[in-house]
C-alpha cells in the first residue's frame, strides 16, 4: 500500500530539471553471497575514482547496496541515465563474471545487476533511513566507505536495531555537499558524447 517504503527524487525542488546524484543500486541474483556484493561495491568504487568521481555509500535496507555519486545539477536526466547506463555496460563488459547489465532474475543468476534504471525521470531509489517494505524490515542506512568490511547485509540494521546507529546519523555522507561534481570530465573519459552544460 505504499505506506512503509520511502522513496526520493535524485533532485531537490531547487534543480527539478537536473538530477544532483547519481545512482547506482546493486542487485545480487540468486547465488550471490554477500562478500561478492562488498567486493561489487569496491570494484564500482574503483572504476568511479578511475572517472575521477566522489561516491558515497549506503545499505540499500534489502539484499544489496547503494553506490551514490553526487551531482551539481548540471546535466539533465537523460544525460545523467545515458552515463549511467555506459558506466554499467563497460562494468559488465570488464567483469562478466561478476556483473550483468541487463535486468531480469533470469539474467542475473550468479551475478549482479548494476541498477542503473533508478536514474530516469520519474525513477525513484528506496531514501536512506526508510524501512523497506519485506520480511525483516530492514532499514537503508548511509555508511562510510571504511565501514564496508564490517556491514553483513544489506539488511544489516533493520527496525529492531536501527536505534544506536541512528546517533550515527548522516555523518557518513557528511560531504555529500562539498562532494558535487560534474559529469563532463568523466563522460569525456569514458568517450560518451557530453552536453552543454550551466
Amino acid at each position: 500500500m505504499n505506506v512503509i517504503e520511502l522513496h526520493t527524487w535524485n533532485m531537490t525542488t531547487r534543480s527539478t530539471p537536473k538530477p544532483d546524484r547519481m545512482i547506482f543500486d546493486l542487485d545480487p541474483g540468486e547465488g550471490v553471497a554477500w562478500p561478492a556484493v562488498r567486493e561489487a561495491a569496491q570494484l564500482m568504487k574503483s572504476f568511479l575514482d578511475e572517472l575521477g568521481l566522489k561516491s558515497l555509500l549506503k545499505t540499500s535496507g534489502g539484499k544489496g547496496l547503494h553506490v551514490v555519486v553526487p551531482l551539481a545539477p548540471k546535466h539533465t536526466w537523460q544525460a545523467v541515465r545515458q552515463f549511467s547506463q555506459a558506466i554499467v555496460v563497460h562494468m559488465a563488459q570488464v567483469v562478466p563474471q561478476r556483473f550483468v547489465a541487463k535486468s531480469g532474475p533470469r539474467n542475473r543468476v550468479g551475478k549482479i545487476f548494476i541498477d542503473y534504471l533508478r536514474n530516469g525521470w520519474g525513477a525513484t531509489p528506496a531514501s536512506a533511513w526508510s524501512a523497506r517494505a519485506r520480511p525483516g524490515l530492514g532499514v537503508s542506512v548511509p555508511i562510510d566507505w571504511s565501514e564496508l568490511a564490517q556491514v553483513d547485509g544489506g539488511a544489516q540494521w533493520n527496525v529492531r536495531n536501527i536505534a544506536p546507529r541512528l546517533a550515527v546519523g548522516n555523518a557518513p555522507w557528511g560531504a555529500f555537499a562539498s562532494s558535487r561534481q560534474s559529469l563532463a570530465a568523466a563522460m569525456k573519459a569514458l568517450g560518451v558524447a557530453t552536453e552543454d552544460v550551466s
